[in-house]
């Protein structure tokens, strides 16, 4: 998985930070998380094609996560996008998508589904999942995370000891299925292993809660905002979101490997506040800046 931050203020723009978004690239997947204001040139000055775009996942409707989707939708339909655009988020997105629709003139000219997430896994593919869990926030908010299938890898080996040829029966061991080879039974743990696969999760915005730890558990990367340094606990709680102490707290009980803080408020010219915090209690961690590109 690459991932690009396209937007990592909060509610309000900065001249070096943009509203809320990530591009998570995944074979042919383009996952983009969140939709905020000025998202496509956000994407143009990536190097991104909008075309690329297969999934948009929406974590709530305020402003500063969905401004973009009406130019998102639009273009795509003058690029000729031949794909099926498929939208998730909370409670009501598809009927607020209609209503968006309504606000604008739009030519319904691409593919698209929207859906209401109504179970943690709400997507599963050939490579990777999807999961979604509700956070607590001033609106509907869920947090989510790209979960890769565990893969099994064939030790070569241990397949040439055993005399077996390469083919359809190595292909079936990587499976998981026991083979028979000259009246042997070959069980797939004999000659391959299992590769965990890897996990992103993604949380913002909220107040610190159990389904945070629990959506981020064993991540080997987390993305989450840290809206307010820790002198401003007050002020994150007023208005539920997270302090980066608060955002370490839940990297460390999730387990997670890796920390990206994003969404910092406007009022900080620097995130050394908000990092520092963080770090008293997890260490390796990494405020996002905009365009900055990262693999999971």
């Amino acid at each position: 998985m690459e991932v690009v931050f396209l937007g990592t203020s909060s509610m309000v723009p900065t001249k070096d930070r943009n509203q809320s978004g990530v591009f998570v690239s995944y074979g042919s997947e383009g996952i983009l998380l969140d939709c905020g204001e000025g998202i496509q040139r956000q994407l143009k000055i990536a190097g991104i094609s909008l075309t690329k775009l297969t999934k948009i996942l929406i974590t709530h409707w305020h402003g500063d996560h969905v401004l973009g989707l009406p130019g998102v939708v639009q273009t795509l339909g003058s690029l000729g996008y031949t794909g099926r655009l498929r939208v998730y988020g909370p409670k009501g997105t598809a009927q607020r998508f209609e209503l968006m629709k309504k606000a604008f003139v739009f030519e319904e000219n691409i593919e698209m589904e929207v859906t209401d997430i109504g179970k943690r896994v709400f997507f599963e593919g050939s490579g990777f999942s999807l999961e979604a869990l509700p956070l607590e926030h001033t609106t509907e908010c869920l947090g989510f995370a790209i979960v890769e299938n565990d893969k099994r890898k064939i030790q070569m080996d241990a397949v040439r000891k055993l005399g077996l040829p390469e083919g359809p029966l190595v292909g079936e061991l990587q499976e998981g299925k026991s083979v028979k080879w000259k009246g042997r039974q070959i069980s797939p743990d004999e000659v391959s292993y299992v590769s965990k696969g890897r996990k992103l999760a993604y949380i913002t915005d909220t107040a610190l809660c159990n389904n945070a730890v629990e959506l981020a558990r064993d991540a080997d990367m987390l993305i989450c905002e840290a809206t307010y340094a820790e002198d401003l606990e007050e002020k994150a709680e007023a208005y539920r979101h997270l302090t980066s102490r608060q955002a370490g707290l839940i990297a460390n009980r999730a387990n997670a490997k890796k920390l990206v803080l994003t969404h910092f408020s406007q009022r900080y010219k620097t995130t050394h506040d908000v990092e520092e915090g963080a770090k008293t209690v997890f260490d390796n961690i990494i405020c996002a800046k905009d365009f900055m590109r990262m693999r999971v």
